[in-house]
């Protein structure tokens, strides 16, 4: 295993996130099976307390997990410079075969932790904490993925070998290269704009329709997931290119480099921050119901929605803007 302090802060970052999440849900377990707001039991009180202290320090544990994201990247990509073979992250999370299992599962527990905040943030708005169960519920699916994050992690820092010999990005990337990036690579650009573009467009429409009519928030829940998954495709397939300005570099973590002014921090950001808010909309809305929560989430999905549409506008622009003002164009581009 390599000793760096950035992997040591994660490594205890995840443990300490981890630990917490198990005594939230035994915690959580108890709550859901004797919460109830209209007692004024010794339990209850004791209950009351325990859940006001979880929600504040998951809270910031959680606020920790986006940031460990970006962490677990930036440490993946300082490191290549001790792989044979490694000109980025992308080789770095090669050396071992839990690195790329390990980024997959932390992309989806950040999204996770954001929607919980969310569904926390709302409870917390009304005075009989109507989400008390549901939330919990979550929580201890939320508990399982974060352990497997950490076990995931675990294993790649201390498989890491620095005689190992690994792929450069080039490679991984490649459109020859039989494997999933591969076939990422290789995917028409013509066809990859069209469809992002059109799907940038249809998730506004309906957010637009959302925000006109009060319907159609779970079809903006359903085409933030679909905008996410295919944003991060067009980044492989071709926006990475033309920041490049190379044909055949796909590499979706070169654009976090400072050659490319760290352009890809502010385009992750955006992406995983509408896609937070996008689904938060949808999800919620099965509550909207709920006395206590009736004008609550309804001002909140409108601010939400808000926030997910101006956050997507904002990956388009930055997705844009070589392709407007550089020189560099692609065969079959719009």
């Amino acid at each position: 295993m390599i000793l760096n302090p950035a992997i040591i802060a994660l490594i205890l970052g995840s443990l300490l996130l981890s630990l917490f999440a198990v005594y939230s849900s035994a915690i959580g377990w108890r709550i859901i099976r004797r919460w109830d707001i209209r007692s004024g039991s010794e339990l209850q009180v004791s209950l009351e307390r325990k859940t006001y202290l979880i929600s504040t320090v998951l809270a910031y544990l959680m606020g920790f997990q986006l940031f460990s994201f970006f962490l677990f990247i930036y440490t993946s990509d300082v490191l290549h410079e001790i792989f044979i073979g490694a000109m980025c992250a992308a080789g770095t999370l090669n050396v071992d075969p839990h690195g790329y299992p390990a980024l997959l599962v932390k992309i989806a527990n950040v999204v996770s932790c954001g929607v919980w905040l969310s569904m926390n943030h709302i409870d917390n708005q009304a005075e009989d904490y109507p989400l008390i169960r549901p939330k919990y519920k979550f929580l201890m699916f939320l508990t399982g993925m974060l352990l497997l994050e950490t076990y995931l992690q675990l294993r790649y820092f201390s498989g890491m070998r620095a005689d190992v010999i690994t792929s450069c990005c080039g490679t991984l990337f490649s459109e020859s290269s039989e494997t999933i990036t591969g076939e990422l690579a290789g995917i028409p650009s013509i066809a990859s704009q069209i469809i992002l573009f059109a799907s940038f467009l249809l998730t506004i429409r309906v957010g637009g329709y959302y925000l006109w009519t009060g319907k159609g928030a779970k079809a903006f829940s359903r085409m933030s997931v679909w905008f996410f998954v295919f944003a991060l495709v067009a980044l492989i397939s071709f926006i990475s290119l033309y920041y490049y300005e190379l044909p055949t570099h796909h590499c979706p973590f070169c654009v976090l480099q400072k050659e490319y002014h760290y352009i890809g921090y502010p385009m992750y950001i955006t992406l995983l921050t509408g896609s937070i808010f996008g689904i938060s909309v949808g999800l919620m809305n099965r509550y909207r119901d709920i006395d206590s929560l009736k004008s609550i989430i309804a001002k909140i999905q409108v601010r939400w929605c808000w926030a997910a549409m101006l956050s997507y506008l904002a990956f388009m622009l930055i997705a844009l803007y070589p392709m407007i003002f550089s020189d560099f164009h692609l065969e079959g581009s719009l």
